[in-house]
């Protein structure tokens, strides 16, 4: 979206590059009196300078980025994101359908709800975010090999030990430096890492106890993923 804004990348991109395979729609967009297709509610961003457009991956106890109670905060808070503005905040919500021959599907239905004369504050850089990324993998690898997560989660263990090299083929639009390129594909492998730390060991591998504590020792990796990722989607663009 950014990119499109700075002329980077043209609007069909931006749309084509979201939905993939997926229905997309967009509520409440100005001048539209039903849900919408994505790109027909993509112009509602037309007016914007590319800096006004910023990601935010809030959730319960840290709502940085979104403005004060209402129902915006609300819905991004349960949504655990969304694309907030100086004039409003665009909210993902995932519709779960049965077609009449039995077969389940998804459509994401994204909200735009008003945020007028939001400021937001100010968010970390991508470099003060990778050195908190860095430091943040160090600890947990260290307190989960006390763990011997190994011993019952030996996929996790290697991921994370794979992650101290940052190559991913997951990358930003054009405009981004080197810098927030590197840290979007260090912190978007870490995401799917950390959501296959929330299941458990097959087989009862694991007891109660020792799943709290894997969850505590992960507790501020994830933390500062989220922060990542919110700062490499929002560094500066360059022409």
């Amino acid at each position: 979206m950014r990119a499109w804004r700075a002329g980077l990348v043209p609007l069909d991109d931006v749309a084509e590059e979201i939905t993939a395979d997926e229905e997309h729609l967009v509520a409440d967009a100005p001048g539209t009196w039903t849900d919408v297709p994505l790109g027909q509610g993509l112009p509602a961003f037309a007016k914007l300078h590319p800096d006004d457009i910023r990601l935010v991956l809030p959730v319960p106890g840290d709502p940085r980025g979104l403005p004060g109670p209402g129902p915006l905060t609300g819905a991004a808070l349960l949504a655990g994101e969304a694309v907030i503005t100086p004039e409003f905040g665009v909210v993902p919500e995932v519709r779960r359908h049965t077609s009449g021959s039995g077969v389940e599907f998804e459509t994401v239905v994204w909200r735009i709800l008003p945020a007028p004369e939001h400021r937001p504050v100010f968010q970390m850089g991508a470099a003060e975010a990778e050195a908190q990324l860095t430091a943040a993998l160090a600890e947990a690898t260290t307190r989960l090999t006390k763990l011997d997560v190994a011993q019952w989660k030996p996929e996790l263990a290697g991921a994370l030990q794979a992650l101290r090299r940052p190559e991913s083929t997951a990358t930003l639009p054009p405009g981004f430096d080197p810098r927030s390129r590197r840290l979007f594909a260090r912190a978007g492998v870490l995401d799917q890492v950390l959501a296959l730390a929330e299941t458990n060991a097959p087989g009862g591998a694991v007891n109660g106890y020792e799943a709290q504590q894997r969850d505590e020792a992960l507790r501020p990796l994830t933390a500062a993923c989220r922060q990542a990722l919110v700062a490499a989607c929002n560094s500066p663009l360059h022409a």
